[in-house]
């Protein structure tokens, strides 16, 4: 029975020799690996400008208003007390003399009323005494009228004082925002009264670093609406008068006042006005818009564009700072193309 076994065992094996050998034909082939797709590299796309010649100038540009050459800050001088009324409001047309404001007056009324009293009864016993020919009862009655004439215009300076009065004929352009029974301080200022008739323009800015470089007499372009009018610098922080108001002193820190040689008919305190300054202005140069220009490590230099693709970095000197452009006073010409930051 062994015998037997051998031969088949024998052919088994190579049929499985024979499978080993041509098994792995029954399989797929193997695909070749594709090639990465050629990636052209992305083009950069700058924003340039072309050097070219101009005129540059260095301007101031802002809104102006139209103030008074002439206003009053009223005040109570002697000393505060309780609003009983604010007789004015902003706007309003005043003559010399009017009342703006009404402090509460205590009593003073009455005592003021007691007192004009006490003085009519002084002439009269003064009357009487004249009638009786009595020379002593003549001058004590007289000494008596005196005193209470006396007391009667020191109750009405103090009555007076409870009452803000106009000190000039004009227009009412600022009153503080009070109501009945707000208690108000000595010198503090509650109206503020202006001639209507004689304005000038005020350009304010935050900082008077901004106009250190404008002096009196610059000239000025001053336009109201489509009407534009040559005015002149009259007044700036430095040549402002001396005050020891510190309203008036931070407001001359920070403003420039304009002259115009005549104010629109239809134009009024509070008007506003667009103004330009010229500082320094040349013709004929080379300039750039401003964002050409780029500073590192103490270098100004301005990068070009070559060949439409080459970037280079050029050092270059400056002239005059627009708002918007800037003088090349050397390192460029003419032409060239200069990318923006």
């Amino acid at each position: 029975m062994s015998h037997k076994l051998k031969p088949m065992l024998g052919w088994s094996f190579a049929l499985l020799i024979s499978a080993s050998l041509t098994g792995c034909s029954l399989l797929p082939a193997e695909e070749n690996a594709l090639k990465p797709p050629l990636v052209k590299p992305a083009q950069e796309n700058y924003r340039t400008v072309i050097v070219e010649k101009g005129t540059i100038s260095q301007e101031i540009n802002g809104n102006g208003s139209l103030e008074s050459t002439q206003w009053e800050m009223a005040q109570f001088t002697g000393q505060g007390g309780r609003i009983a009324k604010m007789l004015v409001t902003a706007g309003s047309k005043v003559k010399k003399g009017d009342v703006l404001v009404q402090l509460n007056v205590d009593g003073l009324d009455i005592q003021l009323k007691e007192q004009q009293l006490s003085v009519a009864r002084a002439k009269l016993s003064l009357k009487q005494a004249k009638a009786g020919s009595d020379s002593d009862a003549i001058n004590i009655a007289q000494l008596q009228l005196d005193i209470e004439n006396l007391k009667l215009a020191r109750l009405m300076t103090t009555y007076n004082s409870k009452q803000l009065v106009a000190g000039m004929d004009g227009q009412v352009t600022f009153v503080e925002d009070l109501e009945e029974g707000d208690f108000v301080e000595a010198y503090q200022t509650l109206v503020t009264i202006s001639d209507p008739s004689k304005l000038r323009v005020a350009l304010r800015v935050e900082s008077g670093a901004e106009i250190s470089s404008v002096d009196v007499g610059f000239p000025v372009k001053v336009t109201f609406g489509e009407e534009e009018l040559e005015g002149k610098v009259v007044q700036t922080p430095s040549s402002a008068p001396a005050t020891m108001n510190e309203q008036l002193l931070d407001r001359y820190s920070k403003t420039l006042y304009i002259e115009v040689p005549k104010v629109p008919a239809d134009a009024s305190i509070g008007a506003f006005a667009d103004v330009k300054i010229i500082l320094q202005q040349r013709e004929d140069v080379l300039k750039i818009p401003r964002s050409g220009v780029r500073s590192f490590l103490g270098r100004t230099f301005v990068r070009t564009l070559e060949d439409g693709s080459k970037i280079r970095e050029i050092d270059v000197e400056t002239g005059i700072k627009g708002s918007t452009e800037i003088e090349i006073t050397k390192g460029l010409e003419e032409g060239a193309v200069v990318v923006l930051q």
